[in-house]
């Protein structure tokens, strides 16, 4: 696959906005290895094997296991997660895939029995700049390196 374009280089302004929400995003308190595993879940159901190699990467960087990052496209069936990484992970799939569930309300209460009130917006912040992150990288084709 060969990348479109270079979105960085085609709109500074908008890589900068975007690059400053991800900081902000980065210091609102969630664990960070539940955010890797949230944009490595996001990234993997939007086909972003850009942001799939990148998260991967760093939640290794910061200690993850490969048995657990494997298991994280079939989070459900798998012993590895505890509760609140399967809320997180129940509610990124909602989200990432909203037209489709309307955010039942099954995956909030579950989101509700795990986060609080700041942490369920900062969660839903978090998915949400992923997201934008991923319609970028898969629209323009971001390639990762190889």
């Amino acid at each position: 696959m060969e990348a479109r374009l270079d979105f960085y280089k085609a709109s500074p302004e908008a890589a900068k906005a975007m690059l400053a929400l991800s900081a902000a995003v980065s210091k609102l308190g969630l664990e960070p290895l539940l955010s890797e595993l949230v944009k490595l879940r996001a990234s993997q159901i939007n086909g972003c094997a850009y942001c799939v190699d990148m998260h991967s990467t760093d939640a290794r960087k910061r200690g993850e296991t490969e048995r657990r990052l494997y298991a994280v496209a079939a989070w459900r069936e798998s012993p590895f997660f505890t509760p609140r990484e399967r809320a997180a992970l129940a509610w990124t799939e909602a989200l990432t895939r909203v037209a489709d569930t309307h955010a039942p309300d099954a995956d909030y209460e579950a989101l509700c029995a795990e986060f609080n009130e700041r942490e369920r917006v900062d969660l839903t912040l978090a998915i949400g700049t992923i997201n934008a992150w991923n319609r970028l990288a898969v629209g323009f084709r971001s390639v990762p390196a190889a």
